[in-house]
């Protein structure tokens, strides 16, 4: 008979670093955890500052449109 492969335990993988690990949750840990939260601000704020700048080239644009 042929050799059985070695199977791997139920695992899931860390969505911060990519790590796997046995348990429940989305982090293998509380630093991940804290990481992905301070990663997830960073984005929503850069997120936030494009939309500013495009309400404000857009109101701009539509001054200067009606104002010339």
């Amino acid at each position: 008979m042929a050799d059985q492969p070695e199977r791997i335990p139920q695992h899931r993988h860390c969505r911060s670093c990519g790590k796997a690990f046995v348990g429940d949750g989305e982090f293998c840990g509380e630093e991940c955890k804290s990481s992905a939260g301070s990663v997830a601000k960073k984005k929503i704020r850069k997120l936030f500052l494009v939309w500013i700048v495009i309400v404000a080239v857009t109101v701009a644009a539509v001054a200067i449109y009606y104002l010339a």
